[in-house]
């Protein structure tokens, strides 16, 4: 009998490796005469490169080499894709903005990468760099968005009218939705910013390659969420070889939040400098260097108008989007604010909505996917709005979300942006986290606050997301006669527990201990090439494609023992690990099924996104503010959520609490400033960029309200980004909550740091 089997909580087995300091990060992989690579980035937010003397540096002690865009273009290196066609409205293409590897002719934002210096060590690259003497013309930048939009902005590229890169509309069409706002006996009006985010994993982002001249292979070591998606685009856009020429590993990975899916100049460049030297060279980004290249998340300017009928109905929604894209549309760039999209139905019947999205080109990081990935933007964007709607309706905010909930009985119900919903009970998720919250006490905790010199507020947010979607993945599967069952997906794990999933869902199908079960990811070379981690996707396809390659080698496994019992396959039953001749004590292990035959009991299954999976939930929020000082405390904070089926609890509730973490991180602190008029970015270590502290987090509360997928056989919902989903509005809603009687205020742009509250409560008082 297994040990452990779906629907367990167990500690995850990649910890133990982990805990021991045994883990094999990109920067544990040492190969010998490792020369180190150090990239000598752009001061400017954008100008002109008018001369690059690299003499000096060249002939600094211990330096291998310094390349520049010259020589990239000189040995035929392409450029960083941007993988998302846009038909704008005009039935034109989005505007393309060209990714060197290594800036030629001009920068675009501070970080541009323009040269890499290779030396012997690390310092002695540094040093060399400070040689280099490079001549800079610089030229007028942008940052902000609307600014970027303004008549007579720079431009970030001199072949983008207005830096709008692409301009689309979705939704029901315009026509439907403004006949339901002429209508309408309300209508709410909402401006708001979703501020700019770092990603920061604690593991930065780095690359290590060496070149085999003999078999004429060069081998990348770079943490990511998939090698093969960089595989492919560093072999077929940027080096231009056969990938059979490229393997790229990815070992342990520190935290990704999708940030890591991503190509970037610096793995190309560091495996063109292994091919060009003839030996290893690595890199590794410093801190500030993160700040400066890691693709950011976020930074949306949005207007949200809801129309509601006498009794508080929703009847249309109508939202501009004017998404910063940074000064190249990355790798998903384009399809992140899209995906807000499907989302802005939130878990209520709202018969008619249109989107109206421009994506902005500025001086600044490129953005690109974070954690939640354009969800997170259309909940914070609707449950504002639906707060504000309900103060000025006269109603109680969550009286008014029941008034227009989607209801069980209403499943399958279909969205008018493209969702379909296959199930969900919203009204008993959000009376439920009232309940655990205990909201109807709520008013004597407010009265009590105010006696100590307090303000108190609460609020909540409901929450749905559309996960599952993207590429299929391939699972591999091979049972050794030595009593082993080993696993290959091109999936990549990067924190989530992807083996300890795996073994559970394998130690079930299968019957056998999780002992005997590996998994084998992040090796080009090893695993399918199918496979992302991303969206929230992993057992909604990858785990449904380890079960059925495990029904397959049951099948296979079947055959061979029947065989081998010279009997009919249809008398032949599986459990527990055996094959038994039904009626008799005739068995026969999975593992000498697979000596008979032959030693090759394997499958291979590809599955392919079929339909989305829609997680949902309740974030319930109340904090403490003091008016002195705008000191914001979250002193309780409850989360009720629906993931389906759950296949292991106790790593459910960790990625809750981990999402739920960063979503308060950016309603109370992080923000990615830029200078308005240098576009530098201001933010730029973690000296002036806040990240959440464990003292600024208070226990979370959370419960599950699990009803089953039923769009996939595993009835699972995606659940890895849905903290990051809910939380901000559920802050700021609460916050807003504890300021309204105070100032009679609307609405506060996130982050709401203390500075930010305290100045809105003095503002009131002149």
């Amino acid at each position: 009998m297994p040990k452990f089997a779906a629907g367990q909580s167990i500690p995850r087995i990649e910890d133990d490796s982990l805990l021991r300091g045994a883990g094999r990060y990109c920067d544990d992989f040492h190969l010998a005469r490792a020369a180190h690579a150090y990239f000598v980035r752009s001061p400017h937010a954008h100008a002109k490169i008018v001369r690059i003397d690299a003499w000096a540096a060249r002939t600094a002690s211990g330096v291998v080499a310094v390349l520049t865009g010259e020589d990239a273009a000189a040995d035929g290196l392409g450029e960083i894709p941007c993988l998302i066609p846009v038909t704008n409205l005009d039935g034109t293409a989005r505007a393309d903005t060209p990714r060197p590897v290594l800036a030629r002719g001009r920068v675009r934002h501070a970080g541009d990468p323009v040269a890499v210096v290779i030396a012997e060590t690390l310092a002695l690259a540094k040093d060399a760099a400070e040689r280099m003497e490079i001549e800079y013309q610089p030229l007028p930048a942008v940052a902000d968005t609307r600014a970027a939009m303004q008549p007579g902005a720079p431009r970030a590229w001199d072949h983008i009218p207005g830096n709008i890169a692409f301009e689309i509309g979705l939704g029901e069409s315009k026509g439907a939705v403004e006949a339901a706002f002429a209508k309408a006996a309300h209508v709410t009006r909402l401006e708001l910013v979703n501020n700019r985010l770092v990603a920061n994993p604690m593991e930065p982002r780095a690359a290590l390659a060496e070149h085999d001249p003999a078999s004429g292979r060069t081998t990348l070591v770079t943490p990511s969420q998939g090698p093969h998606h960089l595989h492919g685009q560093i072999a077929d856009a940027v080096l231009r070889i056969g990938r059979e020429k490229l393997r790229v590993i990815s070992g342990n990975v520190g935290g990704a939040f999708g940030m890591k899916i991503f190509l970037y100049p610096e793995q190309p460049v560091v495996a063109w400098a292994a091919r060009r030297l003839g030996r290893a060279v690595r890199w590794t980004a410093e801190r500030g260097e993160s700040f400066l290249s890691d693709a950011q998340g976020r930074d949306h300017y949005s207007i949200a108008e809801l129309a509601t009928d006498r009794e508080g109905r929703f009847l249309a929604l109508r939202v501009t989007i004017w998404a910063n894209m940074g000064a190249y549309l990355s790798n998903f760039g384009p399809f992140i604010p899209q995906l807000a999209a499907p989302m802005l139905s939130g878990v209520y019947r709202i018969p008619a909505i249109w989107l109206h999205l421009k994506g902005v080109v500025t001086n600044t990081v490129p953005v690109d996917a974070y954690r939640g990935a354009g969800r997170p933007e259309a909940i914070y964007l609707l449950e504002r709005t639906i707060d504000v709607a309900a103060r000025e309706l006269g109603l109680a905010p969550q009286e008014l979300r029941r008034r227009n909930f989607v209801a069980p009985a209403d499943m399958p119900y279909q969205t008018s942006v493209e969702s379909r919903y296959d199930s969900g009970e919203f009204a008993a998720i959000m009376e439920r986290a009232m309940q655990n919250a205990q909201w109807a006490e709520f008013p004597a905790r407010r009265e009590e606050a105010q006696r100590r010199g307090r303000l108190r507020g609460i609020g909540l947010a409901m929450y749905i997301e559309r996960c599952g979607g993207g590429p299929g993945d391939t699972v591999a599967l091979k049972v050794d006669p030595a009593g082993t069952v080993t696993l290959f997906s091109g999936m990549q794990d990067n924190g989530q527990g992807h083996a300890t999933t795996f073994v559970q869902l394998l130690s079930e199908r299968l019957g056998i201990d999780t002992s005997r079960i590996r998994v084998v990811q992040g090796d080009t070379d090893l695993v399918p090439p199918e496979g992302l981690t991303g969206g929230s996707r992993f057992l909604a396809i990858g785990g449904i494609a380890a079960q059925s390659a495990a029904g397959e080698v049951i099948e296979k496994g079947r055959q061979a023992a029947a065989k081998q019992l010279e009997v009919a396959a249809v008398d032949v039953e599986y459990g527990e690990g055996e094959f038994r001749v039904a009626g008799t004590d005739r068995r026969l292990s999975l593992f000498d099924a697979a000596r008979a035959a032959g030693g090759k009991l394997e499958a291979t299954h590809t599955r392919a996104p079929e339909a989305s999976t829609y997680p949902n939930g309740c974030h319930l929020c109340e904090v403490e503010i003091d008016p002195d000082t705008g000191e914001t405390r979250i002193v309780r904070y409850t989360v009720v959520d629906d993931f389906g089926r759950a296949i292991n609890p106790l790593l459910l509730e960790g990625q809750v609490h981990g999402g739920t973490v960063q979503g308060i991180g950016q309603a109370l602190l992080e923000h990615a400033v830029y200078d308005p008029e240098s576009a530098q970015l201001l933010t730029g270590s973690f000296m002036d960029y806040a990240m959440p502290r464990a003292d600024d987090v208070p226990s979370l509360d959370c419960a599950f309200h699990h009803v089953p997928c039923t769009s996939n056989p595993l009835g699972v919902k995606g659940a890895g980004e849905a903290g990051a989903v809910g939380a901000p509005a559920a802050v700021v809603n609460a916050i807003v909550d504890a300021l309204y009687p105070q100032t009679g205020l609307k609405h506060l742009d996130m982050p709401l740091t203390r500075e930010k509250v305290w100045r809105a409560l003095e503002a009131r008082k002149r």
